[in-house]
């Protein structure tokens, strides 16, 4: 049997900051309208906020690892019913497979990653546009939601009430419904559409492992998190004070308030961004200095991520659902509230000391040993993720995995020989660029920054510009030595280059001919109006409406359509350099979701980038998961992987 569901809910948590595991563990969490179709029959709407009761053979299929259930966005449906089920059904609640509290999520699919998938928007509203369907989301939803599944401001008007029941609008209530049984029809003719291009099954198991994850969540040092508030507070306080007593504004983090008090004292700035700040404090005169300092340090952003902590955190303290399976196009994970993908550095040796001081809450210890408080918060951000009682964690991460995947995919020999022998590839991208030896910290040891700036910037064809985007120029280089450095890059990795050449030829073949080609195991299929490029795995990259265009510099380009920088949908340019890392980076989160599935009898409780962080024994062994992780997939023969690790009490930046 397939069920296609969605449901309409009500809760006084915030959505968008807390994630759908808090918002459906809050007390006032109901579900309002629940909407089903089995095997494509017509749709029928169930009005629970009304009374009526969704029948129970429905709750136990949506229980049953064996029925196949489809919504968009299923995780959001799926983490609901769970919550609802224990409140309402604790007997079918009993059913549980899943460790964790959930609904198990295995034979759950979801539409949006199909769509997601197939290079489409992730809006249900987008795809069905895109696709062209008869029958569109309808537009009334957006207010609809917002009036029925939102808390109100109390008003005269509406008599105090916070919240807008059936009654209180009978009209706006049955188009609701429409809107609730539109949404499922519409998931079901986004379906079929697609239903020529499925997702491969052991992509919808790695659907399953995420789920699994998301559920277990990570546990969250909460006294942490909330002393390092109080004492953000404090700090910006003092910080505020300081920069009044000396400026005089009655605001002084405003940006234009801080600006034209610059300009009216000499420093005349166009932005007031980290980096220009940065540069600015080097040449200024002292008390403009002062200024700008205490400004950097206002501007830390350091407690936004315990706050968003405290949004996400559920009543067992552990944080859930911090991963978007297919965050990106190349099938990428996004992160999700705290997003741990960018959480700030740690550099301080004393670590653990300085949290224990924090934890402590002696703000007056902290600030008479450190400059910047703000700056020591934002260092102990990662340390506020810890594993439960009697547990470890055990972090490990691939060493350098789209340098190790290119060189494989190229078949750039003496790359893949400096890690066959666990050399050091910025060490020897420098002497072969210089011809010359280059040794860190030893004999011709400057060059390796060079290496390293190259090797950081020029891997996907990126020239001039790729090198002052990644900072060559802060780093001390010259504007006149970025060409000659591109040079020499490209000159040390012919075949490499050679890569790019042949990606960006086979992929306007296919779309040329409306056919296929192939170059380095890689297949381009043009067929439908989309561009398919087949990985090793047999996982597919999607483009859509691929066409061949004229660029900005009166060349043959590649374009398609698909969401811009500014999420709008768009068409878009590529070429064979940026072909070329698509398919490494989604070769190499091939490679993380099979290290992943080898390590799934474990607690992975997040993951970051390249890294794995497992809540685990206290008796296991940090080689033998690293052993673990370095298996190479059946697909990648020849490839050369190695995992490093560590073992903490904390998270951490090792």
């Amino acid at each position: 049997m397939k069920i296609s569901i969605d449901l309409e809910t009500y809760s006084d948590v915030d959505l968008q900051k807390s994630g759908v595991y808090r918002y459906a563990q809050s007390e006032n969490f109901e579900i309002l309208l629940f909407s089903y179709s089995i095997d494509d029959a017509p749709v029928i709407c169930i009005d629970v906020a009304s009374g009526e009761e969704i029948p129970e053979d429905i709750l136990l299929a949506l229980v049953n690892d064996n029925t196949e259930k489809w919504a968009y966005n299923a995780s959001f449906e799926r983490v609901c019913l769970s919550e609802w089920l224990k409140k309402k059904k604790p007997f079918i609640a009993s059913v549980f497979t899943n460790n964790t509290g959930y609904i198990n999520p295995d034979g759950w699919k979801c539409d949006m990653i199909w769509a997601a998938y197939l290079g489409l928007p992730l809006k249900l509203a987008g795809s069905g546009a895109i696709l062209g369907l008869d029958e569109q989301k309808m537009t009334e939803g957006k207010d609809l939601i917002k009036y029925f599944c939102c808390p109100c401001k109390a008003t005269k008007v509406n008599g105090g009430r916070t919240r807008n029941l059936p009654k209180h609008a009978p009209e706006k209530w049955e188009l609701f419904k429409k809107y609730n049984i539109r949404d499922v029809e519409v998931e079901m003719n986004i379906h079929k559409r697609l239903s020529k291009y499925p997702v491969p099954e052991f992509v919808w198991d790695e659907y399953h492992l995420d789920q699994r994850i998301n559920d277990r969540g990570i546990l969250i040092d909460m006294a942490l998190v909330h002393q390092a508030i109080s004492m953000d507070e404090l700090a910006q306080s003092e910080l505020q004070g300081a920069l009044k007593e000396i400026t005089n504004l009655e605001n002084p983090n405003s940006v234009s308030q801080i600006k034209n008090w610059l300009s009216n004292n000499g420093l005349v700035v166009e932005s007031l961004g980290k980096k220009q700040v940065t540069e600015l404090i080097k040449t200024a005169p002292a008390e403009l200095k002062k200024v700008l300092e205490l400004r950097q340090q206002s501007a830390k952003s350091s407690v936004k991520k315990y706050t968003a902590m405290a949004n996400m955190v559920c009543s067992d303290n552990r944080a859930r659902g911090c991963f978007a399976f297919y965050g990106s196009h190349t099938g990428r994970f996004a992160g999700r509230g705290i997003q741990l993908q960018n959480l700030p550095r740690n550099e301080m040796e004393e670590l653990e000391i300085v949290r224990d001081t924090v934890k402590r809450g002696d703000y007056e210890l902290l600030s008479f040993l450190y400059d910047s408080v703000p700056e020591v918060l934002s260092e102990l951000t990662r340390t506020a993720l810890i594993p439960r009682p009697g547990y470890k964690f055990i972090v490990a991460d691939f060493s350098a995995i789209e340098a190790r995947v290119l060189s494989w995919l190229a078949g750039e020999e003496w790359r893949m020989e400096v890690f066959a022998n666990n050399g050091d590839i910025y060490c020897e991208t420098a002497s072969r660029m210089f011809k010359k030896p280059v040794v860190k910290h030893g004999v011709n040891g400057a060059l390796r920054a060079k290496g390293k700036q190259c090797e950081l910037s020029c891997g996907y064809g990126g020239s001039v510009g790729a090198l002052k985007n990644m900072g060559a120029i802060e780093a001390g280089m010259k504007e006149e030595e970025l060409q000659p450095l591109v040079d020499m890059w490209r000159e040390s990795n012919p075949k490499i280059v050679s890569l790019w050449y042949e990606v960006d030829k086979a992929a306007k073949t296919a779309i040329i001919n409306k056919a296929s080609a192939e170059t380095h195991g890689i297949k381009f299929i043009c067929k439908s109006g989309m561009l398919f490029i087949v990985l090793p795995s047999g996982r597919m990259l999607s483009y859509v409406k691929p066409n061949i265009g004229i660029n900005r510099y009166g060349s043959e380009s590649i374009t398609y359509e698909g969401t811009d920088g500014t999420k709008h949908w768009s068409r878009l340019e590529t070429f064979g350099g940026k072909l070329v890392e698509n398919i490494i980076q989604a070769i190499s989160r091939d490679i993380l979701c099979s290290s992943m599935k080898n390590l799934s009898m474990y607690n992975i409780c997040a993951h970051v980038h390249d890294e794995i962080i497992i809540e685990s024994p206290m008796t296991e062994s940090v080689d033998y998961i690293c052993d673990q992780m370095a298996i190479i997939p059946s697909w990648a023969k020849g490839l050369l992987l190695r995992a490093d690790g560590y073992e903490s009490m904390f998270y951490k930046k090792d």
